[in-house]
């Protein structure tokens, strides 16, 4: 498994994924280095800090889950 840098995680897309019981976020859909990836809301994740690190800088906005409405 390779060992990525903050700075090597390209990220061009995120949404929330909601839980269909209860409707609260569960997780975040990710484009990262043109992958797609489920992260969890775990701020343990390293994907997940990536994440929360460029939302910080205003660099990324994770869009609302879509839920077919």
């Amino acid at each position: 498994m390779r060992n990525y840098k903050m700075n090597d995680l390209n990220i061009t897309s995120a949404e929330y994924v909601t839980d269909p019981l209860d409707g609260s976020n569960a997780s975040i859909t990710v484009t990262i280095n043109g992958k797609r990836w489920s992260v969890p809301l775990d701020p343990a994740n390293r994907h997940y800090a990536a994440i929360m690190e460029q939302v910080s800088a205003g660099t990324l906005t994770i869009a609302e889950a879509d839920n077919g409405e």
